[in-house]
């Protein structure tokens, strides 16, 4: 089978880029043919964001590159990742015109949500989730902190919501919990065409040891990520070890000046994966205080795979994707004195961490193994085509 996935690449590369270099592999790797379009947002800046919003809600050039693509390579099927800001939906009316089926991965939020994480405040906001036009949005400015790009930006959703776009140009979309099924079908998306999929790690590095002397926090440096609630909590739990913090974003000079003045804040910046598979192998524990309810956290599933339990608020995608008390803990989103205490136990109570190791890992080969992410998204595409999509098995 052909494969034409698209993809708007983040200045910060993250989780969402990470996921579908690592579906293109394994579709690879299954005897399936897969071709990339990206997209960069390296042009992007808070001076000329408010045009890159107008352009977003439909991009002549994305449309005729898609176009071409799919003209010239004939795909079977056409899968996008993330189209904020720079592809803009006019890709779904390219593939249409070609009747080519399309499917969307939903990373986040951006469908329902101006800033597409149901984020603002420092608190959980659906003010927007289901309004035809999410004027709420543009209220608050919740788009890069300005009104003109919000304004942009909720142009863009309310014109393909009056469209139909979402509901006519895309064949199945793809949440990645079931929580995020639920809200986008709380948000008006159809029922029937939302499947789940969760992320997957491969190749499996395989459990690791848990002797090391340190917590693990990896991941973007910002106010949703809970980056400043964790700082503050390790300052007040007076742990034996060390905090480890790797990442880059814009609390990182925060971060680093913390570092700095507290000898067991240890802060790395952004590290390549095959050292975050160490340093998760070795951790006591994941930390992931995010605020936000999250897509589906791609380093949570990493950290299971490595067999490490983890300290995650009790939010969204994390309460579905941990269990107190079996692969880590839930602690109150926000609330400093809550992680500090499960901080504080993850020293305190070794046994207890060693014990939720195994489960961790089962939890990973339960779920998120390439294998059974396959055989989910063929299942998916077998929907979507009407006919059976297997290919030889490559693993």
């Amino acid at each position: 089978m052909r494969i034409l996935t698209i993809h708007n690449k983040y200045q910060i590369r993250g989780g969402e880029d990470e996921c579908r270099e690592a579906e293109a592999g394994l579709l690879a790797a299954h005897g399936h043919q897969v071709r990339a379009i990206e997209f960069d947002n390296d042009g992007i800046n808070p001076f000329n964001a408010a045009a890159i919003g107008i352009q977003t809600a439909w991009s002549w050039p994305s449309y005729q590159r898609t176009l071409k693509e799919i003209r010239s390579w004939k795909p079977d099927l056409v899968s996008v990742h993330n189209f904020f800001p720079v592809a803009s939906p006019s890709v779904y009316y390219a593939a249409r015109k070609c009747n080519v089926r399309v499917i969307q991965t939903l990373h986040n939020y951006r469908l329902l949500c101006p800033n597409g994480t149901f984020f603002r405040d420092q608190r959980v906001c659906e003010d927007c989730c289901g309004k035809l036009v999410p004027w709420p949005g543009v209220l608050h400015s919740c788009y890069r902190h300005s009104r003109a790009a919000t304004i942009a930006v909720a142009s863009m959703l309310a014109f393909h919501n009056l469209l139909k776009t979402w509901r006519t140009r895309i064949d199945m979309f793809i949440a990645l919990t079931d929580f995020a099924r639920k809200k986008f079908i709380e948000g008006g998306l159809p029922a029937e065409r939302l499947a789940v999929k969760p992320n997957f790690v491969w190749p499996d590095p395989g459990p690791g040891e848990g002797k090391g002397d340190y917590l693990l926090f990896v991941g973007r440096l910002t106010e949703e990520k809970g980056t400043k609630v964790m700082i503050d909590a390790w300052k007040t739990a007076a742990c034996p070890g060390r905090l480890i913090v790797a990442g880059e974003g814009p609390l990182a000079a925060l971060v680093a000046r913390e570092a700095s003045q507290t000898p067991s804040i240890v802060h790395l910046g952004r590290r390549p994966l095959e050292e975050i598979y160490r340093l998760l192998g070795d951790a006591r524990a994941l930390v992931f205080p995010s605020t936000w309810y999250e897509g589906m956290p791609r380093i949570i599933v990493e950290a299971l795979s490595r067999g490490t339990p983890v300290i995650a608020s009790d939010l969204g995608s994390m309460t579905e994707m941990i269990t107190e008390g079996r692969n880590g803990r839930h602690v109150e989103p926000g609330d400093a004195g809550s992680l500090a205490r499960a901080m504080r136990s993850a020293f305190d109570r070794t046994e207890e961490m060693y014990s939720m190791r195994a489960s961790a890992r089962n939890e990973f080969e339960l779920k998120y193994t390439a294998e059974r992410n396959y055989d989910l998204l063929m299942g998916i595409y077998s929907r979507v085509l009407g006919y059976e999509a297997a290919a030889e098995p490559g693993l």
